[in-house]
């Protein structure tokens, strides 16, 4: 029996026009022996036919993604600096794995860096085993069916869970849900580990460094406190994340979500108001 997953995802960007009343979007829960590797599976589906395109956008996580899509694009997916962008149009889905922060290294065994910002045909990663499951997966027809495959897939392959993995995918996970992390300083002192160190275990497993991580989860931050359709006193929010002056924050947050912090609460607002009419 698949566990939906009922928390509202991270990182959906305002900036974008989809519609997601006009798109499926479920999130699932790994069984539990996978919960160490993965930290869901989410499925994708819109029929735009004979209506205009629309575009969704992201901030990437710092996760790899196995997925799986139709016309040869099915792929993974490291870990991605830049913002994800994509212009839904006509119909199509996409079905996906996304592992936990450390989860994928034990299924190839090389530092994650090596995936980091690219994306690599199943086949190159795991053979004509990553072709036969591509071709397997796409075939069928139900979430279920497909998640019962990917995870027959991912035993069979015996990963191995190591400390390391435990502590790096804690520590990720920390940064996620602790605002009051802001430097790479405040893990060192947490997890009593010399930065050095931590820089190795975030390249090997996370593929993106501990600074980039905390960056990320903290312009996550920001987006959705920008994006709540109110007023906010951006000196005091580029501080609260870690930032020592408002035009660093507005520099960081311009370069990855491509708007300035003021143009982007101002479409939020301006989208709430349309919403609500």
């Amino acid at each position: 029996m698949l566990r939906r997953k009922t928390d509202q995802p991270r990182g959906v960007l305002k900036t974008a026009v989809a519609d997601r009343q006009r798109y499926r979007h479920e999130r699932y829960h790994a069984s539990p022996d996978l919960d160490p590797y993965v930290e869901h599976y989410w499925v994708v589906e819109w029929d735009l036919c004979g209506q205009a395109p629309e575009r969704a956008e992201t901030l990437p996580h710092p996760n790899v993604h196995m997925i799986f899509e139709r016309d040869g694009k099915s792929r993974i997916r490291g870990p991605a600096r830049a913002k994800f962008s994509r212009v839904l149009e006509d119909k199509g889905a996409v079905f996906a794995v996304k592992f936990t922060p450390a989860g994928f290294y034990p299924f190839v065994g090389i530092s994650v860096s090596s995936f980091s910002d690219r994306t690599t045909p199943l086949y190159e990663v795991f053979g004509p085993e990553g072709d036969e499951l591509d071709h397997a997966i796409l075939s069928e027809s139900t979430d279920l069916s497909r998640v019962r495959l990917i995870e027959d897939f991912l035993r069979a392959r015996q990963p191995e869970l190591n400390d390391n993995i435990r502590l790096v995918t804690e520590i990720v996970y920390s940064v996620a849900n602790d605002r009051t992390i802001v430097k790479v300083e405040d893990l060192v002192d947490r997890h009593d580990l010399n930065k050095r160190t931590l820089q190795r275990l975030f390249a090997r497993y996370v593929g993106v460094s501990p600074k980039w991580v905390i960056q990320r989860y903290r312009l996550h931050e920001a987006a959705e406190q920008l994006g709540a359709g109110v007023l906010l006193n951006q000196a005091d929010l580029a501080l609260s994340l870690g930032y020592s002056d408002q035009a660093h924050f507005v520099r960081d947050f311009r370069a990855v979500v491509g708007v300035a912090p003021a143009a982007y609460a101002e479409a939020a607002r301006q989208n709430c108001s349309t919403a609500n009419r």
